[in-house]
C-alpha cells in the first residue's frame, strides 16, 4: 500500500499509521502537546480535525457559536474584535503553535472575536464538548492539557488587554489632537 504526503510517497505501511505518525510528528512541535507520551497521543489524536484555509478566509466569526477550540499549525491568523459602536480593530496575529477560538472552552456560548486567516493556514481543531469528555475520562492526560490550556490563555488574555489598551491610549492620543 502506497500513501502519498506531498511529493513523498511512502509504501508498505497501513495508512492509519502513517496519519498518526504524521499527527504525533506535527503534534509534538506545538507547545500544548510538547512532552506528551506516544499513547497520550494516541487517545488525543481522534478528537482532531484538520482543516486548511486560503488567505482572507474566516475561520470564524464573533458571536458565531463557538464549538471548537483551534491550534495553528501552518501559516498566520488574524484576531478581530469588533466593538458595538466602532470599526474591527485586530487584536494580534496568531503563529504556529498558537491556541484559538477559547470561547468553545471557556464557557462562551459564541466566539468573542473573529478570527482570518492571512496566509495559507493549516490549523487542527477540537469540539470542545469531546475535549472535556476526554479531560473526564482521562485524567492525567487530562490535567497535563488543562494546565496548558490555562497557561496560553493566560499569556494570551495578558497580551490582549495590553495590546487593547495601547490602542485605546493612541485613540485618545489622537483624539486630544484634534
Amino acid at each position: 500500500m502506497s500513501l502519498t504526503l506531498g511529493y513523498l510517497v511512502l509504501e508498505s505501511q497501513p495508512a492509519n499509521e502513517l496519519i498518526f505518525d504524521y499527527m504525533l510528528e506535527t503534534l509534538n512541535h506545538i507547545p500544548l502537546f510538547r512532552d506528551l507520551e506516544i499513547d497520550q497521543i494516541k487517545k488525543l489524536e481522534p478528537l482532531f480535525e484538520h482543516l486548511s484555509y486560503q488567505p482572507n478566509s474566516i475561520v470564524f466569526a464573533q458571536d458565531q457559536e463557538a464549538n471548537y477550540l483551534y491550534v495553528l499549525l501552518k501559516g498566520v491568523i488574524a484576531i478581530t474584535y469588533k466593538p458595538y459602536d466602532g470599526p474591527s480593530i485586530t487584536i494580534t496575529h496568531l503563529q504556529s503553535g498558537d491556541i484559538f477560538g477559547w470561547s468553545a472552552v471557556v464557557g462562551s456560548k459564541q466566539y468573542t472575536s473573529s478570527s482570518n486567516s492571512t496566509s495559507d493556514v493549516e490549523v487542527v481543531r477540537v469540539l470542545a464538548a469531546d475535549l472535556w469528555k476526554f479531560v473526564r475520562s482521562n485524567p492525567e492526560t487530562g490535567a497535563f492539557i488543562l494546565n496548558r490550556l490555562a497557561s496560553g490563555v493566560s499569556k494570551r488574555w495578558k497580551n490582549s488587554h495590553i495590546q487593547v489598551q495601547a490602542m485605546l491610549d493612541k485613540g485618545m492620543t489622537e483624539a486630544n489632537k484634534k
